[in-house]
């Protein structure tokens, strides 16, 4: 299943879509008296599940705004840096990385960092340059796991068990912040910083150890890999944060990019206004902003 948090008229929906039909069912027909977010709705899943199915022809989506799945995540993002081969090794190339050990290509430990709540945007939105802030700015193709069911020490061979689906995420950073200030908050927390969506995805559609992550600015091609090649994969993730932090339905998981961003080329190829970044997870659908 695919759920989507649309604006009709102005007013947002919570929706089962099919966009391969181009059709959408609000949740509040589907279940009647909820008036929930998708927040709301993964953590009554488990009670929702049966009449979360298709019922009568739909709504078309093309008369629907998409919005970031979940618009207001209740807690920062969690995100995960340095979790390609090929991108620690660019990183750690390229100047930039002030968290890295002399030598060191690859972490020997997942790199746990948050961007702020309020950083959210959607499908289509406008990425502020904040052009009086930053100047550097670059992009970052991630595949980001949503939590389902709350826990905290969870094991690697019970992660799948608290994922309730999948979404795309750009982790948009000004690399001169994150430089400035070695700490990545401020570099990767201004507002509009985490493009996501157009949906979620339900765990039982995808196999998340295995998608194809592509990413275009301006029609070219910039980075290609699959998940199968991350250093350390969801249930590592998940282990290692929940080992002293209890996740929560909803929580979102960024894990991490792959090689082909801006500051791995020589000069880098950072991003401006007009410039427009489409990324592409296989199953989970599109996502395209242009910076502002």
């Amino acid at each position: 299943m695919k759920f989507a948090n649309l604006s009709v008229d102005g007013k947002h929906a919570v929706a089962l879509v099919d966009p391969e039909g181009g059709r959408y069912w609000p949740v509040s027909d589907l279940v009647p008296g909820f008036t929930g977010d998708l927040v709301d709705l993964i953590a009554d899943h488990a009670r929702l599940a049966q009449a979360l199915k298709p019922s009568g022809p739909g709504q078309p989506l093309s008369g629907a705004l998409l919005l970031a799945p979940i618009d207001r995540p209740r807690r920062n993002i969690m995100c995960v840096g340095k979790n390609y081969h090929e991108h620690a090794a660019e990183f750690s190339k390229s100047g930039f990385d002030s968290s890295a050990k002399a030598g060191e290509l690859a972490p020997e430990a997942p790199v746990v960092f948050t961007k702020a709540y309020t950083s959210v945007i959607g499908p289509g939105a406008f990425i502020p340059a904040h052009e009086t802030v930053a100047s550097q700015l670059d992009y970052e193709a991630e595949l980001a796991v949503i939590i389902g069911k709350p826990g905290r020490g969870i094991k690697k061979a019970d992660a799948f068990d608290h994922v309730f689906g999948y979404t795309i995420v750009n982790d948009f950073t000004a690399r001169d912040l994150q430089k400035l200030h070695r700490q990545w908050f401020l570099g990767k927390s201004l507002d509009g910083f985490c493009p996501m969506g157009p949906y979620v995805t339900t765990s039982d559609e995808v196999d998340a150890r295995s998608l194809d992550v592509k990413c275009w600015v301006n029609g070219e091609l910039r980075q290609s890999a699959n998940t199968s090649q991350l250093i350390f994969d969801i249930p590592t993730l998940i282990e290692t944060i929940s080992a002293g932090i209890t996740l929560l339905p909803g929580d979102i998981i960024a894990t991490g990019t792959p090689a082909g961003v801006g500051i791995g080329f020589s000069p880098p190829r950072f991003v401006r206004s007009g410039d427009v970044i489409r990324i592409e997870i296989q199953g989970l659908g599109l996502l395209e902003n242009a910076v502002a």
